[in-house]
């Protein structure tokens, strides 16, 4: 028997959310496609990871697992104190009903910087890419366990056709091999088990070694400190993807440099 993961709540809120969304694609494409050029979050990552790991320091004020994070945070000052510590990008969930974000989190992180921002959302329909872009963000996140082959192609392509950097969540093989096919060049390996919740790091390292080599890698979820960060930068990967232990830090720009120095 299939097991339902926390995933699967969420994406059934969000398609429901996207089946009574009626605005017309074209007009959204048209507007997205006449806005200025995005920030460049793919080149930030690769050309910081150069002389060390690139750190995405992510806003993100609860969890569905842990609760409040850090429910009362500004995210203009975070933002500022992650760019202070030498953060090359910015991840913002905007999320609202499991992870407390907004669209007004993310403007307001992505103002007060100029710091390249993923959209930290559940993409499921052509809309949601086109909005990413609207409210400024720079890359879009598209989860390979959230979607067909089929989406996961149309959603990346309707992102670069718009400026959009995509950042593609997968965890195992199989979802490298469609992400691949998609034409993604940004990966993101979640180290957290979609059906336990529990953080595996061997994962992490057993996919670095087969992701290509022209791919900019990043590890996602887990990431507790600089052993993690150490371990994760010395399998080949050019970032880390960092929520809850920034959020949560007493010094989140004093843990970006420990996490970029690893």
């Amino acid at each position: 028997m299939t097991r339902r993961t926390y995933l699967d709540g969420i994406l059934a809120v969000h398609r429901e959310r996207a089946a009574a969304d009626s605005r017309s694609v074209d007009d959204l494409s048209s507007a997205a496609s006449a806005l200025s050029p995005a920030r460049g979050f793919a080149d930030r990552l690769r050309r910081d990871s150069l002389d060390g790991l690139a750190v995405i320091s992510e806003i993100k004020r609860r969890s569905p697992s842990k609760g409040n994070l850090n429910a009362d945070l500004d995210p203009a000052d975070l933002a500022d104190r992650y760019a202070v510590g030498g953060a090359s990008c910015l991840s913002v969930l905007t999320d609202a009903d499991h992870f407390g974000g907004s669209v007004d989190d993310l403007r307001r992180a992505r103002a007060a910087v100029s710091l390249p921002v993923l959209r930290k959302d559940f993409t499921v329909d052509r809309r949601d890419v086109l909005d990413a872009r609207l409210m400024g963000a720079d890359c879009v996140l598209l989860i390979a366990a959230a979607l067909s082959a089929e989406e996961l192609i149309d959603f990346h392509r309707l992102a670069v056709s718009v400026g959009l950097d995509v950042l593609v969540e997968i965890h195992d093989e199989h979802e490298l091999e469609v992400a691949l096919a998609a034409g993604a060049v940004l990966i993101g390996v979640n180290q957290r088990d979609l059906v336990t919740f529990e953080v595996d790091h061997r994962r992490a390292v057993r996919m670095a070694s087969v992701i290509p080599d022209h791919v900019v890698k990043v590890a996602e979820s887990g990431v507790r400190g600089p052993e993690d960060a150490g371990e994760l930068r010395r399998a080949g990967y050019h970032a880390v993807l960092v929520g809850e232990t920034l959020v949560t830090s007493g010094d989140p720009s004093a843990t970006v440099r420990l996490l970029r120095n690893a």
